[in-house]
């Protein structure tokens, strides 16, 4: 069975970081794209940054420079690494995974950046 687990998240100042893990069961992530996505408060669910099998990867325009997708095929985890953060990253984060047409996700972790 697929299962994600997020970590990491807490309150920081803007301008601070924060490293995000999700340690992933039940599927490789050497063979599956797996992604960050964040929810925000009255908003909809957005992609922030993804690496495929490959080790390519992409960002959401808004952390580009700022976030960095890492992976550990090893240990089976996915890291976030999160800079120079800003009070409009503050959200729940999800990592997910897409395995045949089934989507899984992990519990979330809360991020949150004050000014």
């Amino acid at each position: 069975q697929v299962q994600l687990v997020e970590s990491g998240g807490g309150l920081v100042q803007a301008g601070g970081s924060l490293r995000l893990s999700c340690a992933v069961s039940g599927i490789s992530t050497s063979i599956k794209t797996i992604g960050w996505y964040r929810q925000a408060p009255g908003k909809q669910r957005e992609l922030v940054a993804a690496i495929g099998p490959g080790g390519s990867t992409n960002y959401a325009d808004s952390v580009k420079d700022r976030f960095t997708i890492s992976r550990d095929i090893l240990k089976n985890m996915v890291d976030l690494q999160m800079n120079s953060l800003k009070p409009e990253d503050t959200a729940v984060y999800y990592c997910n995974v897409k395995v045949g047409w089934n989507y899984y996700w992990g519990q979330g972790t809360q991020v949150t950046v004050s000014s």
